[in-house]
């Protein structure tokens, strides 16, 4: 099991979130349950923590938080194609034929979209609340590996 400063070190944390881990957990384990979600989800993303399936759901999961602001149904599609990949009822090819398709589209909406402060500002307001419910699926839902 790897120690809170292992972890720190091999992933180049923060010093602020060192410091907090170290005061206040004795295991990665105790970081994982207790951490602000931030970082938490800075912990969940660190390579070998999650496997490709958790990461996979997890990035679907948080899509469909704002699938309704999603115009085009390619977006949509992708997702789909991106979670029957991660549960293996979909073949690479597919999520790639998906992926081009989601990135084309992505494209066609900046395009259209009149990109501003006012948006800048939604998204900031809307990351903190985002990052909690998403901390939560974590938690609920993964199980990390600190080996």
């Amino acid at each position: 099991m790897i120690t809170i400063l292992d972890f720190c070190a091999k992933h180049d944390a923060c010093e602020e979130g060192q410091s907090w881990a170290v005061a206040n957990c004795k295991t990665m384990a105790e970081v994982w349950a207790t951490a602000k979600p931030e970082w938490l989800l800075w912990v969940a993303t660190r390579e070998g923590v999650l496997t490709d399936r958790e990461l996979r759901l997890l990035a679907v999961w948080a899509a469909r938080q704002v699938q309704h602001l999603m115009p085009d149904a390619r977006s949509i599609a992708a997702l789909d194609v991106a979670e029957r990949h991660a549960n293996g009822q979909a073949t690479d090819e597919e999520l790639d034929a998906a992926r081009a398709a989601a990135r084309d589209a992505a494209r066609a909406a900046a395009w259209d979209a009149a990109w501003d402060a006012a948006w800048d500002a939604a998204w900031a307001a809307a990351r903190a609340a985002a990052q909690a419910k998403q901390a939560a699926w974590v938690r609920e839902n993964c199980k990390p590996n600190f080996a």
